[in-house]
């Protein structure tokens, strides 16, 4: 009888033995799936604070400088949700031209100042800013000469980004606080986007003029649970 019974504490038709042994391992598994929710909760609630926050100070410092550029009666469109700022290419270059014409360095001489102002004056906006981007954007019409829809892209992103570079390097020539050099070199970044993100009518038609500008945005740094728990998937 005890070998029997011995047998039948190690066997796999559910001694009692095992029963203790599962039990205990599910009991672990159930406690570690609780606390790992309660962590990913935790980590989500702080996720979503920061982002509230920071969208909150990009609202006031897009409102900010909507305003200072009105009062200098400068004309740029502002997204007030995101602070990025459209500018006409006719602010900036001659038809056909990515030299900056006499009115675009007057405009940008005026501009630059109060857009790096509203940026760097806030430093909750700024320490959390990776990029200033100027990106260049064309209308969609095509080149003489050009047949393909990839050529005439392809010569429209030369030209989106020449006009991009035109901006940036005069940037530095303006006259604002050159105490934000050292940022502005570390974050100001170029590119050229073609006609890839037209301007629409309302009636959904591209609106030519409006497609035909310069942009500046900011890229914030990413916000995700890796960040929250410490690690580094190599995003921002």
């Amino acid at each position: 009888m005890g070998i029997r019974a011995g047998k039948s504490g190690h066997g796999g038709s559910g001694g009692e033995g095992n029963n203790v042994f599962w039990t205990t391992m599910s009991d672990l598994m159930l406690g570690l799936a609780i606390i790992f929710m309660t962590l990913f909760v935790l980590a989500m609630t702080g996720f979503t604070q920061e982002t509230v926050e920071l969208q909150q100070n990009q609202m006031k410092a897009s409102e900010q400088m909507a305003e200072k550029l009105q009062e200098a009666n400068i004309d740029a469109e502002v997204d007030k949700l995101t602070g990025n700022v459209k500018i006409s290419e006719l602010e900036l270059f001659d038809v056909g031209s990515y030299t900056l014409s006499p009115k675009g360095k007057a405009y940008l001489d005026k501009f630059v100042p109060i857009y790096l102002e509203t940026i760097f004056t806030n430093p909750s906006l700024y320490e959390n800013i990776v990029n200033i981007i100027v990106q260049g954007h064309t209308d969609s019409q095509m080149f003489k000469g050009l047949t393909s829809e990839t050529d005439q892209f392809a010569k429209n992103m030369e030209l989106s980004l020449l006009r991009a570079n035109a901006v940036e390097q005069y940037m530095f020539k303006t006259p604002y606080n050159k105490e934000y050099n050292e940022k502005l070199t570390k974050m100001i970044v170029v590119e050229g986007k073609s006609f890839a993100e037209p301007v629409l009518t309302a009636d959904g038609h591209e609106d030519y003029t409006k497609s035909r500008r310069v942009e500046l945005k900011v890229r914030v740094k990413a916000k995700n649970i890796s960040r929250m728990f410490g690690l580094n998937f190599g995003t921002n």
